[in-house]
């Protein structure tokens, strides 16, 4: 029987009572070891080992856990207590006496990892033929690669192995094999996810990453997964806003109004399929309401060549220091042996030319929602990659190396087929802590395609119509709109506290006709209430645009009796802005008739 592994539907047939979680994961170790040609794992356990994740959950029921008996590849470079860990070379292997941080995290939550798959030797390569357990093969060409390093754990969840995997992406590795396999591939933000049992390939820049069937299931693990690690110097605490319920409840109508960048110079290499598969996926945006705006993507280019051309490469030879060079693959000891060149003058060098990109990188996406673009130019066959293995090794990380060096969080999502049957897909990326963003955004593009899952020849159960909601794109925390209607305005005594934390006028208007403007005892600032009953009308405001990082001091600068609320303004919209406690005029005098604090004080100087 062939099961739908995504994770709503795994849990009602769990709840259905068709299979438990030992009836299937038997049955798909079944399925992997027939299906082992395509070199996807290094090792599968045995239903002895897997004995204490079955007893796990012989005390609960799927209700009570949100992962409860999904079945997970786990990439070995990561670590499984009890599991060797090889980084796919076999004089490296150790055997950890306990899970990576993530792993543990995914195995309290219900989930059941059925092995460790093969991967690109440390985690070096986006191809996933460097392995000596085998080159790991496409999920719908064989002639093809399957993309890398995180080549097994993407195959065995396209081929319904799995419900969702494992992988680390440094360079791209766990964006280049969904693309290749019909995947979701979600780079978290760096941090969000722990390193801790993890084998680094660049410490500084490494992330676990999810390949899932769609972006519901990526975003659910997601949710559980990161957690933050005190042991882990690298780890971040995930941000309300960057949490599941953004992704479930946060929703707006298809009629979106949203921006989106599209780089001006793509490349293809000459591959007119892919070309028309990414017009096509930017013609889907338009559609839900987003605007494309061309852009110069020079300097993310730029970025990207510092990866492997800048001192960074020092890193993966800090991470396989104690391996003996003739324990490596050739390929593989070649590129980390470019890092013997490089000089503290050179990782020193490099720091400031990151630096001086990130900020042109950081300006250019901040006109925009996301940016969108190819996952890879084109796939090669496994023999195309053999005649050029690392140029054309490095023409798959075109849009892929940049990602972690400036901080951004991305995702994968396939848009359709080429004419050799392998997938291809976009990418849509944004600033850190948009990952959940980013997964909505996905999911709606994602659904427009109404593509099957992975390799299984199962369709998603919901496919895109024009009365389907499309989620929210951009977190709310970049901003927060603040009004203003006495000390604070443009030109008063007290505007240096909005632009000094880099507030931005946006507008000048008026409330609705509900408020009444009082001038307090101390004569230096007003107080604005709303009145249903008395007499009321519109009051002179302005709304200004606050980073909303700064926005808690502000708030914490405000004096009694004056407070922060929730303002109607002229066109029926409402805004956060300043408010008074009721029992805050007293004494004080009712100037409504002025409409305005600037009219009230002209009226006092004359």
């Amino acid at each position: 029987m062939t099961y739908d592994l995504t994770l709503n539907q795994l849990k009602k047939t769990y709840q259905q009572g068709i299979t438990t979680p030992r009836e299937l994961i038997n049955e798909l170790l079944d399925q992997a070891q027939q299906q082992a040609g395509y070199n996807a794992w290094i090792k599968l356990l045995t239903i002895e080992q897997l004995q204490p994740f079955f007893d796990n959950l012989d005390t609960v029921q799927p209700k009570d856990l949100p992962l409860y008996g999904v079945p997970f590849a786990i990439k070995d470079n990561i670590d499984l207590a009890g599991v060797a860990t090889t980084a796919a070379c076999p004089d490296f292997s150790y055997i950890p006496s306990d899970s990576a941080f993530v792993v543990e995290a995914l195995i309290r939550a219900g989930a059941i990892p059925l092995g460790k798959t093969n991967l690109d030797q440390f985690a070096t390569g986006l191809v996933g033929v460097r392995s000596p357990y085998g080159q790991v093969k496409n999920a719908f060409n064989q002639d093809y690669i399957s993309g890398g390093s995180s080549a097994g754990s993407a195959i065995a969840t396209a081929l319904g192995q799995v419900s969702f995997a494992l992988g680390t992406d440094t360079a791209g590795s766990g964006r280049v094999p969904a693309a290749l396999n019909n995947l979701i591939g979600h780079k978290p933000t760096r941090g969000l996810l722990s390193n801790t049992g993890v084998v680094p390939a660049c410490k500084s820049l490494d992330c676990v990453s999810i390949f899932s069937l769609n972006c519901q299931d990526a975003a659910s693990i997601l949710e559980v997964a990161a957690r933050f690690d005190a042991n882990d110097s690298y780890s971040r605490t995930n941000p309300h806003y960057n949490r599941l319920h953004y992704f479930q409840k946060n929703r707006i109508t298809n009629n979106a109004s949203f921006t989106f960048g599209v780089p001006s110079d793509l490349d293809f290499q000459e591959d007119k399929h892919a070309q028309m598969l990414f017009n096509r996926a930017i013609e889907y945006l338009k559609a839900l309401g987003g605007t494309a705006v061309n852009f110069n993507f020079e300097p993310f280019k730029k970025a990207a060549k510092l990866l492997y051309e800048g001192p960074w490469i020092a890193e993966r030879w800090i991470a396989t220091q104690n391996v003996k060079p003739g324990s490596m693959l050739e390929v593989i000891r070649t590129i980390i042996a470019s890092a013997e060149s490089k000089t503290a003058v050179d990782a020193f060098k490099g720091q400031y030319r990151l630096k001086a990109l990130k900020r042109i990188c950081d300006e250019s996406l901040g006109n925009f929602d996301f940016v969108i673009t190819p996952t890879l130019p084109t796939p090669y066959t496994r023999e195309q990659l053999a005649e050029q293995p690392i140029k054309r090794n490095s023409i798959l990380g075109t849009y892929t190396n940049f990602m972690n060096l400036l901080d951004y969080s991305a995702t994968a999502v396939p848009v359709g087929f080429l004419n050799s049957g392998v997938s291809w897909g976009v990418t849509l990326f944004s600033e850190k802590y948009s990952d959940m963003a980013l997964l909505s955004c996905a999911d709606g593009l994602h659904r427009c395609f109404e593509l099957p899952l992975g390799a299984t020849g199962i369709h998603q159960h919901q496919t895109a119509n024009q009365a389907e909601p499309f989620y929210q794109l951009a977190p709310p925390n970049k901003q927060v709109n603040v009004v203003v209607s006495g000390g604070h305005l443009e030109g008063q005594p007290l505007n240096w506290q909005l632009t000094e934390r880099e507030a931005k006028l946006i507008k000048k208007t008026r409330t609705s006709g509900q408020y009444q403007l009082f001038a307090l005892p101390d004569g230096k600032r007003p107080a604005m209430m709303r009145n249903e009953v008395d007499h009321g009308q519109a009051i002179e405001v302005e709304v200004w645009q606050l980073p909303a990082k700064y926005f808690g001091s502000l708030v914490a600068a405000i004096p009694a009796p004056l407070g922060i609320g929730k303002v109607e303004l002229a066109d029926g919209s409402w805004e956060t802005g300043f408010i008074c406690e009721a029992s805050g005029i007293k004494g004080a005098t009712n100037i409504t008739h002025f409409a305005s604090w600037r009219a009230w004080l002209k009226h006092l100087s004359r």
